[in-house]
């Protein structure tokens, strides 16, 4: 393990993850837990590991995070995106593939507010003419 970790945040939704990266041997925490306790669905998991397994450096680092916020699959795209900016911040060499695949952009979609006298934030009541 090395003197310093390199820190990251990465969001999607209304998730945020808080990344850290430690040389080590691929160990992954989450909250103070392993990904397989956290993440209950393999695809979770996979995406979380996405930024790693592009560059094939997925058990040469140590990822201890602390995730909040969203549902599973958003705090999975949250650590994607923040494992991505930890790699790009050790190594700029990095940036151009993980940039290409998109694990750089944050996705910024979130749920539309409702909107008043409206059953939803595009539904409207039925108009009744007479």
């Amino acid at each position: 393990m090395t003197t310093t970790a390199i820190y990251a945040t990465g969001k999607r939704k209304t998730a945020v993850a808080r990344v850290w990266l430690s040389a080590g041997t691929g160990a992954v925490s989450i909250n103070n837990k392993t990904s397989e306790e956290y993440f209950e669905r393999e695809t979770s998991r996979m995406i979380a590991r996405q930024s790693l397994e592009l560059l094939e450096l997925a058990d040469k680092y140590d990822v201890r995070v602390t995730v909040a916020g969203g549902g599973h699959s958003a705090q999975a795209d949250a650590m994607r995106n923040g494992i991505a900016k930890a790699l790009v911040a050790e190594n700029a060499d990095r940036r151009r593939p993980l940039k290409r695949a998109g694990h750089l952009t944050r996705d910024d979609r979130k749920k539309e507010r409702k909107k008043y006298g409206q059953p939803g934030a595009r539904k409207h009541f039925q108009y009744s003419k007479r």
